[in-house]
């Protein structure tokens, strides 16, 4: 049987029907049996829902027992009405759990300006508290019931080592559409069971969602209500990691980088209408952050993308962007690369067009997984992102979304 979240030490869940969403389930719990250290990062966003308002001030310290997400409602521009709910979910799951309310974390996803069924949901989690189990199957009704325009649930896990104690990590994440690096409408939940200090967790999830999360795009929109949290319980009994210097921080930290890449690559592929996964890669560049800026802006190219969706070997589009990331930058010593499934051609050597069977590259565009890679000749450094093609399929989509 697959693993999930419910093979992680101490962690219990489940994913229910409340009625806010007509046909799927549309609440989620997560409990840990033990407080956990927590961090999270939130929408970078200027309009700010309910629940990151709350859950911001909740993990202040570190700390936290329990996630409760509801999906169909954003809880996004509801006034006090919507801060109450928030308010409500995490105290009635506090009362039902006999922990702190500081120690909730709320997530909301959905349509943004809706009245926020509070009733609905806490009368939900009043009832389906005591269904939470650590078996399978309740990982994969939580991890379908924070969904909305997703076609298939995102998880992960994986098991490593550390200080001879054997480490389970695992993650379920929503996201389709409204997806863009700094976050998207997207929900990210991790667990595990390594001892870590709060402190280093909290840097750790910066660092990796800054290579993983914020290096996706769809379609260029920031969410009101995005969120990556990790609760980390300390029940695998490690020695706990204190510091980076710590002989098996690198561990960690490889697997949780692996872990949110794998989820936000999950993203990618069920973006909306998207027909193509395009992975975009940059080496021997001057700094990764380097490499990373100019990702992002290349991969949240409309020309880009929508070339990309017509299968044209337009690379013009792509160095035009490449120029237009606010970095000193110097094509002539670009080297750019367009492919798929591990065959790629050079079009362009040195910033002069190569020679190069255009046929047979349109071919390779029909491909649904395809890759660009720009090496700068610039430095040593490199970055990848995520990101899809614009489709008709998706403005189509996106034109009757509440409707």
């Amino acid at each position: 049987m697959i693993k999930n979240i419910t093979n992680v030490r101490g962690i219990t869940c489940w994913g229910a029907h409340t009625g806010v969403k007509s046909m799927r389930r549309d609440l989620a719990i997560i409990y840990s049996r033990v407080p956990a250290s927590a961090a999270a990062v939130f929408t970078q966003n200027q309009v700010v829902a309910a629940p990151i308002i709350l859950s911001r001030q909740h993990i202040a310290d570190g700390k936290a027992q329990a996630i409760v997400i509801n999906a169909g409602n954003a809880n996004a521009a509801t006034g006090k009405q919507g801060q109450k709910g928030a308010l409500a979910m995490s105290q009635s799951l506090a009362e039902e759990l006999g922990i702190d309310r500081e120690l909730v974390i709320v997530a909301s996803t959905g349509i943004i300006g809706e009245p926020f069924p509070t009733d609905d949901i806490v009368t939900g989690i009043r009832e389906n508290v005591k269904k939470l189990t650590n078996k399978s199957t309740a990982g994969t009704f939580a991890a379908n019931a924070i969904l909305t325009t997703d076609t298939f649930a995102k998880e992960g896990f994986v098991e490593f080592e550390i200080d001879g104690r054997e480490i389970n990590m695992a993650g379920i994440a929503k996201g389709s559409g409204m997806i863009h690096p700094n976050l998207a409408t997207m929900l990210a939940f991790i667990v595990t069971d390594v001892a870590i200090e709060p402190a280093l967790l909290k840097e750790t999830v910066k660092e990796a969602v800054d290579k993983s999360f914020n290096m996706i795009t769809v379609d260029g929109d920031t969410s009101t209500n995005d969120m990556v949290a990790v609760l980390a319980n300390g029940l695998a009994q490690n020695d706990i990691l204190k510091t980076k210097k710590d002989a098996d921080y690198p561990v960690f930290k490889e697997n949780l980088e692996m872990m949110m890449t794998h989820l936000a690559q999950q993203i990618v592929l069920d973006g909306e209408g998207a027909s193509k996964y395009i992975e975009y890669e940059i080496v021997n560049a001057p700094t990764e952050e380097y490499a990373r800026t100019m990702i992002r802006k290349i991969s949240d190219s409309t020309l880009v993308k929508t070339a990309m969706y017509g299968r044209d070997p337009n690379w013009g589009r792509i160095i035009s962007a490449a120029g237009n990331a606010g970095l000193p930058y110097n094509y002539k010593d670009t080297d750019l690369y367009l492919g798929a499934d591990g065959k790629s051609v050079q079009v362009l050597d040195k910033g002069i067009p190569a020679t190069y069977d255009r046929n047979y590259l349109k071919k390779l565009l029909r491909e649904s997984h395809l890759n660009i890679k720009l090496d700068l000749n610039n430095g040593k450094a490199g970055a990848k992102g995520w990101g899809t093609d614009l489709t008709t399929d998706y403005v189509l989509f996106n034109s009757v979304y509440t409707t």
